[in-house]
């Protein structure tokens, strides 16, 4: 059958993630793309600050204007800044933090014996594992950013060991953290940080009110189980056929997929279990008192920003692999003498060698990006025109998520954004009757949804370097084409559940009715 047979034969979603996966692969690679990025901001300050394009900042009441990159001042700014760009990168210490722990765990055959134990006495229901694990991503995002590090890699492990292709399996892992941010079932690190931005917004309109971090919690809740369950659709229905049957050689395990699991292995693996049961205990020791040391002394909650837990989560991410896997590789015989452990912690590093590369780039470009002025500008007027259309205010929640959706591919902080756009529609919401929970929740559905096809965050990179180890031939299309159908398909789910309680009037969460 000719090339173009086969191609008629597709359908029509065939055919435009097709065309997605064309057109996106003809984008530079990661490296080049920040670079191509970081050129043209700097000319973009230039053309914009001789026109004195600006904005005034509804918080500030004061005038933003574009800084000039290519004047002196900002040449020397970016000359005299490139490492301190590089070294303070968030995403930077905290991905590297946990691919330590996560890559002793996986020298030491850890996760090869537990998820082939795993599957293996699953009486073999891939489905079955499929939710579980779909559902422990969209929950992940309670220890913060760790869970775009920690779920991917493991995706990717899981469906191997399932036989099936690992690019789905990170491809569904990292779709199901990112794209989730505004579904759990508790209150989260990032419920706290923005409702103080929503919080301090409102005061303008009413100065004594306050808000608790759990306004959107009923709205989140009942999204976990509509999301999860389009998440193991879109996986098993669209991704996986997309990419047909891996036949490539597996990273996962150095190889050893065909390694015969011993009574030997099981055994350390019942001892690493105990290890991370008494390493979790000891962490809820510091939680669970009312006086724990990794709650924040000024609130005593253990979610807020400043608290001891939360400032320390990657650390104790990496440590919660890295005990576990020290132990099953001592008792299994995997790992002689420390020696064994530190060339495992080595390995790891070696193996993420590129995206260091990438992430001095991206850094780069987002330190541009932030003293250009130009994202805070696009969202100020952005907030603007949406203000000023005059549509009824379902059509304005509406267009409000689709705008937040967009931005988000543009300004990556999620603080950022909300402290520029609370400022301006939790006020409008509340003087047509609104609660903030209603603005704050939409913001929030936005802000989560492109998150998978954002190829601007510094994650998304490193989900690229990981594709790659399994598909050489694997690209920014590849990504953007198997994301693109969890983004859209989470925007419908999110926005149609946000309108359900919209028209119904129901309470986004406690103490936060629809209307005032």
């Amino acid at each position: 059958m000719t090339n173009k047979a086969v191609e008629n034969q597709k359908t029509k979603l065939e055919q435009i993630l097709f065309g997605i996966e064309k057109v996106g692969n003809k984008i530079p690679d990661p490296m080049m793309l920040f670079v191509y990025l970081s050129i043209i901001t700097i000319i973009a300050s230039a053309v914009l600050a001789y026109f004195d394009w600006s904005a005034i900042n509804p918080v500030t009441k004061k005038a933003v204007t574009v800084y000039n990159l290519a004047s002196k001042d900002g040449l020397l700014k970016m000359l005299t800044s490139a490492i301190h760009n590089f070294v303070t990168m968030p995403a930077l210490g905290m991905v590297l933090t946990c691919m330590l722990g996560v890559g002793v765990a996986n020298e030491s055959g850890l996760f090869l014996v537990g998820l082939r134990g795993m599957v293996e006495r699953s009486k073999g229901s891939d489905l079955k594992i499929i939710v579980i694990f779909v559902i422990a991503c969209v929950l992940s995002h309670i220890t913060g950013g760790t869970g775009f590090v920690v779920m991917p890699p493991l995706g990717a492990l899981i469906f191997t060991a399932m036989g099936r292709n690992p690019l789905a399996g990170l491809m569904c892992a990292y779709a199901s953290v990112t794209g989730a941010f505004a579904c759990n079932v508790v209150v989260t690190s990032m419920d706290v940080i923005t409702v103080s931005f929503t919080e301090a917004a409102a005061k303008m309109v009413i100065p004594d009110i306050t808000l608790s971090p759990a306004i959107g919690y009923y709205y989140s809740l009942a999204t976990v189980i509509p999301v999860t369950i389009a998440a193991v659709l879109i996986t098993t229905h669209v991704v996986e056929p997309r990419l047909g049957k891996y036949t490539g050689k597996g990273i996962a395990d150095g190889g050893g997929g065909n390694r015969v699991i011993s009574e030997l292995d099981y055994k350390a693996l019942k001892y690493a279990l105990w290890s991370m049961v008494i390493f979790v205990g000891i962490v809820c020791a510091g939680i669970i008192p009312e006086h724990g040391i990794l709650k924040d002394p000024a609130t005593g909650s253990a979610l807020t920003g400043k608290a001891p837990l939360m400032t320390s989560l990657a650390f104790l991410i990496a440590l919660m692999f890295f005990i576990p896997g020290v132990v099953f590789g001592k008792v299994s015989g995997k790992f002689k003498d420390c020696r064994d452990v530190a060339r495992a912690m080595g390995k790891a590093m070696a193996d993420m060698g590129t995206y260091i590369a990438i992430i001095f780039v991206i850094a780069q470009f987002l330190k541009y990006f932030d003293w250009s002025n130009l994202g805070i500008i696009i969202a100020i007027k952005g907030a603007e025109i949406l203000q000023n259309s005059g549509f009824p205010i379902s059509i304005v929640v509406i267009l409000f998520v689709l705008m937040c959706s967009f931005l988000n591919l543009f300004i990556g902080s999620a603080s950022t954004k909300w402290a520029i756009l609370s400022a301006v529609f939790v006020p409008m919401f509340m003087f047509l009757g609104y609660h903030p929970a209603l603005p704050q929740m939409a913001y929030l559905i936005g802000d989560a949804v492109t998150n998978p096809i954002c190829p601007t965050d510094a994650y998304f990179s490193m989900l690229l370097v990981l594709a790659q180890k399994y598909d050489p031939e694997a690209g920014i299309g590849t990504l953007l084409a198997n994301m693109m159908p969890y983004a859209i398909t989470y925007l419908i789910i999110m926005t149609a559940i946000l309108m359900v309680w919209f028209f119904l009037g129901l309470p986004l969460g406690p103490g936060a009715p629809l209307h005032i």
